[in-house]
């Protein structure tokens, strides 16, 4: 016979996992695969400068001027389907003048007048806090998203008869989008200074854009830390219509 103390039990006990001795391993496990996933991922190699970066930067650019070029060509040709298709429609003047206005309303035709250009800019790289501000982080310094929506916004609030983003007309389905420190509209990417240009009564567009509370909001930004704005007043210009697709894409249901 045995002891209690050497019972066929006893080693069953203890040879049984605890939660806690489970809990131990599992963090250990992931803490491994975190290390593992990370040197994959950097290889050892500084990231910021990592050449698959660069080259996806450069592929970027390279698909932003190739776009560029496409718009043109799309352009050419649209404008020679346009002529062909009102010499050979048999509309009459007043249907024509209809269609004119149309596509005037819809951005895809030139748009001439008096107007301003609105300029926005990073803060310098040296940029310090104005006295009575706290010292600015690195969302502080750079031009935004808002920021650029919030002046287009304004503008056609103020009745402006065509916008146009840099080199580029807008549209209802235009989106001004920012990623990163890079502007990405229809296609094209740019970097700041971020110029926009609008058509229009000029005392009526700075009014707009002196009463907006986004644009009030984004010259704190000016004040405090240097962030660029200046609104020059054009004479007589003329915004290009706009050239790329006008095809709209939507979500459709799974069946």
């Amino acid at each position: 016979m045995t002891s209690s103390g050497d019972s066929p039990m006893e080693p069953a006990r203890r040879g049984k996992w605890r939660p806690v001795r489970l809990l131990t391993a599992a963090v250990f496990a992931l803490a491994g695969l975190i290390f593992v996933t990370s040197f994959n991922t950097a290889k050892g190699t500084n990231i910021r400068t990592d050449d698959s970066l660069l080259r996806l930067s450069d592929l970027v650019r390279e698909r932003s001027d190739k776009n560029a070029e496409l718009e043109e060509s799309t352009a050419a040709v649209r404008g020679e389907v346009d002529t062909l298709a009102r010499r050979d429609a048999g509309s009459s003047e007043a249907e024509d003048a209809r269609l004119g206005t149309l596509e005037k309303a819809a951005g895809t035709t030139e748009v001439a007048g008096e107007g301003l250009t609105v300029t926005l800019d990073d803060a310098p790289p040296n940029a310090r806090a104005a006295p009575g501000y706290p010292e600015p982080q690195a969302n502080d310094l750079v031009i935004h998203q808002q920021d650029l929506q919030a002046v287009v916004n304004a503008l056609w609030k103020g009745g402006a008869e065509g916008i146009k983003v840099m080199d580029q007309r807008l549209i209802s389905t235009s989106a001004v989008r920012c990623v990163g420190n890079t502007l990405i509209l229809q296609g094209r990417v740019y970097s700041p200074p971020y110029k926009v240009t609008a058509v229009g009564d000029t005392d009526k567009l700075r009014k707009a854009l002196t009463t907006s509370p986004a644009v009030q909001n984004y010259q704190l930004y000016v004040k405090a830390y240097g962030l660029g704005w200046k609104v020059d007043e054009r004479g007589a210009m003329t915004l290009p219509g706009y050239s790329g697709t006008v095809d709209l894409h939507y979500a459709k249901p799974v069946s």
